[in-house]
């Protein structure tokens, strides 16, 4: 049977420190990677350099908004900002542009914003939901497409965030748009987005290994996920990898 980390937190007294931040918390998760122990926030950073993303105060604003709303949806660890930088690593094999790798990454960084319209009692329901309920939780695309395009400079960011929930073969929503309908960005996130929820516990489950997930995508390509989107994430399977094996701080 494949090994997959543990989840479960452990006390704050067995916590190695991140090597790059010299963080120590049981509230982060560590990877060890080449004999130094690196949190997720720290491996983060450094990845997104791929599009030339720094730490601007209106990047730093966006991605605790992004923060904000994965807190609300009890989401695992930093799932907002995991998502949206490999999908940034999956895009810079198809964009040459700073300012589309950029929207790449804000588009995927704010893709569930839409979800501040669900009522709680729908977004953060255990049980299977109803009709009436799945056709609200089917707005949040368009809703954060509507935030969004307000900002010109976000154009592209927001048909990210409006084409999140399409698939290749046409019966995603919100819209039922196939192939190239979608954009490419949209559809390199819908494989990157998929990993994170296999790879890391959700509350109706636990976390599954790599090659499950990768299975899954495998697959799924050519009616889930465009079969351009998988090779690209084959291509970066060793950098998500890394990711996957991220696990609460190990006892020392």
């Amino acid at each position: 049977m494949d090994k997959h980390p543990s989840h479960s937190v452990k006390p704050d007294s067995f916590v190695a420190a991140c090597s790059e931040c010299g963080t120590a918390s049981s509230k982060r998760q560590y990877v060890r990677l080449r004999n130094r122990d690196t949190c997720e926030h720290c491996l983060l950073e450094s990845r997104k350099h791929v599009g030339g993303l720094g730490n601007e105060p209106y990047e730093m604003f966006v991605e605790s908004l992004a923060e904000a709303l994965d807190l609300r949806e009890r989401e695992t660890g930093l799932h907002s900002k995991r998502v949206a930088t490999h999908t940034l690593l999956l895009a810079a094999h198809h964009y040459q542009r700073e300012n589309d790798l950029r929207e790449v990454y804000w588009g995927s960084l704010l893709h569930d914003i839409g979800k501040i319209g669900v009522p709680d009692t729908i977004l953060l329901k255990a049980g299977q939901l109803t009709d009436h309920e799945w056709l609200i939780m089917q707005e949040h695309p368009r809703n954060g497409h509507h935030i969004l395009q307000k900002l010109p400079f976000l154009s592209m960011a927001a048909n990210v965030v409006l084409c999140h929930e399409e698939r290749f073969d046409g019966s995603g929503y919100p819209a039922g748009l196939k192939g190239e309908e979608i954009p490419l960005a949209a559809r390199l996130f819908a494989v990157i987005d998929t990993l994170d929820a296999m790879t890391f516990d959700r509350p109706y489950r636990k976390a599954l290994p790599f090659d499950t997930a990768k299975e899954e995508i495998l697959r799924m390509a050519g009616s889930q996920f465009d079969p351009l989107a998988v090779e690209t994430f084959l291509l970066e399977e060793p950098a998500l990898r890394e990711m996957v094996a991220m696990e609460f701080p190990p006892a020392i």
